[in-house]
């Protein structure tokens, strides 16, 4: 089994900074593509940076040039520095990790989410 456990969440003013990391654990052989989401109130969830373990990374328009993704391997961690914060960002992000097991099986791995709320 794997797990995948956020953190960095918070409250920060507009203009602010949070940097989130999402360490997946467990019978991990190899971390494939990862990925960073977010749900608001009343809307759908989104993606918003994703990387492939070459660390080729893409991102939602709303957020480029103020959020980077980045990752260890060794450490099976994924991170999400984002600069600029403004209250249109204030959601629960959500990581998620294409994780290839030990015995070989190859699925997709969701975090619990980290809310991240900014003020005006």
């Amino acid at each position: 089994q794997v797990q995948l456990v956020e953190s960095g969440g918070g409250l920060v003013q507009t203009g602010g900074s949070l940097r989130l990391s999402c360490a997946a654990s467990g019978r991990i052989f190899r971390g494939n593509d990862m990925a960073w989401y977010r749900q608001a109130p009343g809307k759908e969830r989104e993606l918003v940076a994703s990387i492939t373990a070459g660390g080729r990374a893409n991102y939602a328009d709303s957020v480029k040039g103020r959020f980077t993704i980045s990752r260890d391997n060794a450490k099976n961690t994924v991170y999400l520095q984002m600069n600029n914060l403004n209250p249109e960002d204030t959601a629960l992000y959500y990581c998620t990790a294409d994780i290839t097991q030990w015995n070989l099986s190859r699925q997709s791995y969701w975090g619990q989410g980290t809310q991240v709320t900014v003020s005006s």
